[in-house]
């Protein structure tokens, strides 16, 4: 097992998260996915949120015609929400548990949400951007 998937401190001082990652689907029919986000959720923390990172290379070669703009429409509007504030719209009255589930829920467009995993933390924010850096980037 490699140092990245060991977290060292007793398990009293870390709080547990939920995380998904965001995958880009451009031809749904194909099933071919790019991940290009994380969404993470820490409810001791009252914790939600997103950190997205698109590779254009990749994605224009699983669909050379993908809309690019649309798609980082898209993972913009997922980091707003989980920002909060007058950014969020509506949904910024929700709380952070609510605003990850409804992000989370299965849909069938470009931008779509992985399954739900677990783990443990002491800094849901830092972790947010680790897991960026080790499933996406």
């Amino acid at each position: 097992m490699s140092d990245r998937h060991i977290i060292k401190g007793g398990p009293r001082d870390r709080q547990i998260y939920e995380y998904a990652l965001l995958r880009v689907v451009p031809r749904v029919e194909r099933g071919e996915c790019i991940n290009a986000g994380v969404l993470l959720y820490c409810r001791a923390e009252a914790y939600v949120g997103a950190r997205t990172h698109l590779d254009e290379t990749r994605l224009l070669a699983l669909d050379p015609r993908a809309d690019v703009a649309g798609v980082r429409a898209a993972l913009g509007a997922v980091e707003r929400l989980c920002a909060g504030g007058t950014a969020a719209g509506q949904a910024a009255a929700d709380d952070p548990g609510r605003r990850f589930r409804w992000l989370v829920a299965p849909r069938s467009t470009i931008v779509q949400p992985g399954p739900v995993h677990t783990g443990l933390t002491r800094n849901p924010a830092a972790e947010t951007e680790r897991l960026l850096d080790l499933l996406v980037r």
